[in-house]
């Protein structure tokens, strides 16, 4: 299958993987980076079933364990490529892959989340902090969201947030356990544990899971902290994902995209050519929603 590329969503991973340390992914030289990317498809193949030319489509790299999207066309197999509902942009369509993927897998998969619970997500105006709140509000639970600026905060609460607290203020959390009536919250959802993983022990209620999503650097954790409300602290990472993990992922996030129940917030947009100032974005600055490139 061909896809002529409209959009391209940028990923703090696109500059670990430039960087030659991610984890995950060690391409041979030379590559083409990016994860996720939408537009139209031009030429299918014999196992394109479903799909037609002039399809709208986005794209997910991640089950072919493969990137390539920083382009103007590429060929991929069908199992990557989903149906764009006509309601979204292809912008839209390019910012929903990784985020909303990493969204569900936290949330859901990794973090157990039940309607009722009432979960925390630590940086709510960023791409995956957007994806997992909307998500959370479609599955019911009462959401504190954290953002460092105005804007972050109010994007949250029009996201579906209950609450929004500003993560730089010195009393936030005290101001989080607050709102759960002493009793502490479910979950929280980490985009900066190197930041916040030592705090976060402390408000959670009993039998409280943490789903570390981002972490830049160490962080001291104090075990009794861990022991006295029986805490589980779990990691994620897209790539550890089983087919049957991704199928589900990818349907549940399909339906929602159809029924409109989630839609992706898009950020700064750049010019491929400009893919440096996009990677200089990402990793500096707290821009609201995903970064797009356009071919």
């Amino acid at each position: 299958m061909t896809i002529d590329i409209r959009a391209i969503g940028v990923n703090p991973a696109d500059t670990y993987l430039r960087a030659g340390n991610y984890e995950f992914l060690t391409p041979s030289l030379p590559f083409t980076p990016g994860l996720d990317a939408a537009g139209i498809i031009s030429a299918t193949g014999g196992s394109a079933k479903g799909f037609a030319v002039d399809d709208r489509v986005w794209v997910s790299t991640i089950p072919a364990r493969a990137a390539g999207t920083y382009a103007q066309q590429i060929r991929c197999a069908p199992s990557i490529v989903h149906a764009l509902p006509d309601h979204l942009s292809f912008d839209e369509g390019a910012a929903v892959g990784v985020s909303y993927t990493t969204a569900y897998r936290a949330l859901i998969q990794r973090g157990r989340a039940e309607a009722g619970e009432t979960v925390l997500v630590h940086g709510a105006s960023g791409g995956v902090g957007t994806a997992t709140v909307q998500l959370a509000h479609a599955l019911g639970l009462t959401i504190i969201g954290t953002a460092s600026t105005p804007g972050g905060r109010e994007l949250a609460l029009q996201l579906g947030a209950d609450h929004a607290l500003d993560h730089s203020a010195r009393d936030y959390l005290t101001e989080a356990y607050a709102l759960t009536g002493g009793r502490g919250v479910d979950l929280i959802i980490e985009m900066a544990a190197h930041r916040n993983l030592s705090q976060d022990t402390a408000i959670l209620a009993r039998n409280g899971r943490i789903v570390v999503v981002g972490s830049r650097g160490p962080v001291e954790v104090s075990p009794r902290a861990l022991m006295v409300n029986e805490t589980d602290v779990r990691g994620t990472a897209l790539w550890n994902m089983t087919p049957a993990d991704l199928h589900d992922a990818y349907t549940a996030i399909d339906a929602f995209l159809q029924h409109g129940v989630i839609r992706p917030i898009v950020g700064e947009q750049f010019a491929l050519e400009d893919a440096t100032a996009a990677h200089r974005a990402i990793v500096g600055t707290h821009t609201p929603g995903r970064i797009i490139l356009h071919p």
